[in-house]
């Protein structure tokens, strides 16, 4: 009886694996409300600092706040090929950042390009322009990075993707950031045969996020990883 649960268990965790591996889909759309707050924050500093430092601060740094607006818009829309390509009339994130990198806005574009690009599978373009991003945020900062552990996954490369998953978890003891990439660092050291790994990464969320969704079933996975590992 024992042995089946096991068994059974362990297609349940191959089913999570291709759930959660690879692109943050799943995330993005859940949490779309978060990050477009996040984001449209962030667009209005940009504004008062460009106002506050008129005289100061590139003129660019306007044009490249009207043109993100436009963007955002389409970001919140998941009109991802718009993002990237644009309309045929307004700029896109990626001319954003080619025109205007050099500031926050544009700075913000390259995150804007990256998780797109990301979504329309296209993963040496996401994993470049979220790599040209940052921030202090305490979301979107940690959030890029766990990203880019996806756009290197879907690429093949497992261990730079838990690196940097698990360099996302590290980054803010946020409750929203944290648990989600401490689990994808779980399934994929799980992949890559590393289960004593897999079930420290499994046990931190039981410790310090039970109550997260991720919490969810997490005693069997570290259950699963203490096995494999003691094999």
């Amino acid at each position: 009886m024992t042995q089946h649960k096991h068994q059974n268990d362990e297609l349940d965790l191959d089913k999570k694996l291709g759930e959660e591996l690879g692109r943050a889909e799943h995330f993005v759309h859940q949490n779309k409300k978060t990050l477009s707050i996040v984001i449209g924050g962030l667009i209005v500093v940009i504004g008062g600092y460009v106002g506050f430092k008129q005289f100061i601060v590139a003129p660019q740094e306007k044009e490249a706040q009207e043109a993100l607006f436009i963007v955002q818009q389409q970001f919140e829309k998941d009109s991802f090929n718009q993002v990237v390509n644009g309309n045929g009339t307004d700029l896109s994130a990626v001319e954003i950042v080619d025109e205007y990198g050099m500031t926050k806005a544009g700075n913000l574009a390259a995150f804007m390009a990256g998780v797109s690009y990301l979504r329309l599978g296209q993963f040496e373009e996401a994993y470049d322009y979220l790599n040209d991003f940052s921030s202090d945020d305490d979301i979107l900062g940690p959030f890029a990075i766990g990203l880019k552990g996806d756009a290197l996954v879907e690429q093949g490369d497992n261990e730079g993707g838990v690196k940097l998953y698990m360099t996302a978890a590290d980054a803010s003891e946020n409750e929203l950031i944290t648990p989600f990439f401490l689990q994808k660092a779980g399934i994929t050291y799980t992949v890559m045969g590393e289960y004593a790994k897999a079930e420290e990464a499994f046990k931190r969320i039981k410790t310090d996020f039970g109550s997260a969704p991720e919490g969810m079933d997490i005693d069997k996975y570290i259950e699963l990883a203490a096995i494999q590992a003691n094999k």
